[in-house]
């Protein structure tokens, strides 16, 4: 009695991400480009492990292989699709708070930076950099970022908060800064 030694191929699943209507798609060259109402995001997909396709109004996504890793990658290339869809339908916000205890932080912008005035009496501004297209406004306590890219919207916060780091100091005491404290995800 010979038994067969020959495996089936395991079939490996595969992600569809489905484009509204409202939106134009473009792939090539491992770019993915979605253009909507806001604006138009680009994404480069050639360093994620994953077979990326876009057919008619679906982008589908598999894994190279079963492996959890794979997976795993494969479901990062789905989120990134599908907040890119919702940056370019909905659009992306987030808030942030001015606080200071004695002196007076003003926030301006200039070009595409960020010019943090008066931070504990400093004479220099710091400067953070707005990646992106994103649009930066200013207010008396508040400073919004709002943009078409998650990414580019969170990185330009994340600078702006950076920018304001304590060092060298007890940060349980000195609490001046810009903090994030609201992000919103389809309200432009």
């Amino acid at each position: 009695m010979a038994t067969s030694t020959k495996t089936k191929k395991k079939e490996l699943p595969e992600e569809r991400v489905e484009i509204p209507e409202e939106i134009e798609a473009t792939f090539s060259d491992n770019i993915l480009i979605i253009k909507g109402s806001l604006g138009e995001v680009k994404r480069d997909f050639s360093k994620i492990r994953a077979n990326v396709s876009l057919d008619g109004n679906i982008v589908k996504i598999s894994p190279f292989s079963s492996r959890k890793r794979h997976m795993a990658t494969m479901n990062t290339a789905r989120s990134l699709t599908r907040n890119m869809i919702l940056g370019v339908t909905k659009g992306v916000t987030y808030k942030l708070k001015i606080a200071f205890a004695h002196f007076p932080i003003t926030v301006k912008v200039k070009g595409n930076e960020v010019h943090i005035e008066n931070f504990y009496g400093e004479r220099a501004p710091r400067v953070a950099k707005i990646v992106g297209d994103c649009k930066v406004e200013a207010q008396e306590e508040d400073v919004i970022v709002k943009g078409t890219s998650v990414d580019d919207v969170g990185q330009t916060a994340a600078n702006i908060e950076q920018a304001t780091t304590v060092k060298n100091k007890d940060q349980r005491v000195f609490l001046d800064g810009v903090y994030t404290y609201e992000k919103r995800r389809g309200e432009y």
